[in-house]
């Protein structure tokens, strides 16, 4: 019986692509599933909610026109990131010990495992506001700390680009196709990426003698990350002109293609800012450092034209589908690569002087908090109404209907 019943679930969704839900209010025909069942489809997109929520507390730092208590809100998003953080790799280990083997599925599977990355990125900016809110407080350790942990996670990263990529090019035996394309293709290169951004927030604090390398660490692995989004996204264009727009509830996750030059952008005139005058090479020529900021600063410009456009046109689609869209995980890329394109902006005016720039940043910042603020309330409302967390609304929605075609080829033997 248990068999049919949910084989009845997987004939109700069959004209569901993933990501999508049921939008037409009626009881989904799993709705008495337990939260033991639903823990089991808490997958590696979660992470995306503490991605999103360490971009905004270092963005608070960041905004321009500050007022008195805004580091303190900031420190306590910060604080909230992390219990965020603990709570998705609290969810992600209930799943893995609850369903023996879901750890090397979820590896396997062709579209969650493009969300293990994430991860590593929230984990990334707990690291990163550390840094902000944490070194101007403490001893010299936490600088020390975050010296050696720069170097475990852009060796790790390094990693994870090389192997996802080519686990995605070779192994699978369900590959993925252009027709499918999105900018989550991006991910496994993200964490490699943010090496960079990563550098440009401690290269300041660090001694002088251990700072360029450091700085030139990032941007090796800024441009590397930077090089294979570009190739990429290349394809995404391709995608779209030949299939068209995604289905609605994909539609927020073309906001990541803004990610890439944003945070290339920003690493690019944040290294360039931190590099000390006295080091060897810019002692010995000294109009070399202005002449980089000055590079820095254009081609950051540069590629700040391109995340504009990508922000256009992901805005708009995202508008076009509004009425039809429904919840999931990956509308939190509303949050997080915009966080890069607001920051960029931020630091071009500064550069510049600009004010005109900088109450356009905080502008932005504003309305990444609203932003935030509507997508957490969308995450809690979808749990509470088990529109995720479900079987066959998730990213694992293929790995479950697999499963029960196992299940009932199993019965009838």
């Amino acid at each position: 019986m248990s068999v049919l019943f949910r084989r009845r679930a997987v004939e109700a969704d069959s004209d569901l692509r993933f990501g999508d839900t049921d939008t037409s209010g009626g009881q989904r025909p799993y709705d008495k599933t337990t939260i033991r069942e639903r823990f089991k489809h808490f997958t590696w997109a979660w992470f995306t909610v503490s991605m999103s929520t360490g971009g905004l507390a270092i963005l608070l730092a960041e905004t321009p026109h500050q007022f008195q208590g805004l580091i303190t809100i900031g420190k306590i998003v910060y604080i909230f990131d992390i219990l965020t953080f603990l709570g998705a790799v609290g969810g992600i280990t209930t799943r893995f010990i609850l369903l023996p083997g879901s750890f090397y599925r979820s590896l396997e599977h062709p579209t969650e495992s493009l969300f293990v990355p994430t991860a590593f990125l929230a984990a990334l900016n707990v690291l990163s506001c550390a840094q902000i809110y944490g070194a101007p407080s403490t001893g010299p350790w936490l600088v020390d700390a975050l010296r050696v942990l720069f170097w475990v996670y852009s060796a790790a990263t390094f990693l994870l680009c090389v192997f996802m990529y080519w686990y995605l090019f070779a192994a699978p035996p369900k590959r993925l196709t252009i027709e499918n394309m999105m900018p989550s293709w991006n991910l496994p290169a993200f964490p490699c990426m943010l090496s960079g951004t990563f550098a440009s927030i401690i290269a300041p604090s660090q001694p002088p003698e251990h700072r360029m390398a450091i700085i030139v660490a990032g941007l090796t692995f800024q441009g590397l990350g930077w090089m294979v989004s570009f190739i990429m996204d290349t394809m995404y264009l391709h995608r779209l002109v030949q299939y068209g727009l995604p289905t609605p509830n994909l539609r927020p996750g073309m906001f990541i293609a803004v990610g890439p030059p944003s945070f290339t952008s920003l690493a690019l005139i944040g290294l360039a800012r931190a590099i000390s005058p006295d080091f060897d090479y810019f002692a010995t020529h000294p109009y070399a450092l202005e002449i980089l900021q000055t590079m820095a600063l254009f081609v950051a410009i540069f590629l700040w034209s391109l995340a504009f456009w990508f922000f256009c046109i992901s805005a708009l689609s995202v508008l076009h589908g509004l009425r039809r869209m429904s919840f999931h995980l990956v509308w939190w890329a509303i949050v997080f690569p915009n966080v890069g394109f607001t920051i960029a902006t931020i630091d071009i005016g500064e550069q510049l002087g600009s004010q005109g720039i900088l109450w356009v940043g905080s502008a932005m910042t504003v309305l990444l908090v609203v932003a935030w603020v509507l997508v957490m309330a969308f995450n809690i409302k979808a749990v509470l109404k088990r529109q995720i967390m479900m079987p066959g609304v998730d990213e694992d929605k293929d790995e479950w209907i697999q499963a029960d075609k196992e299940a009932e080829s199993s019965v009838r033997r």
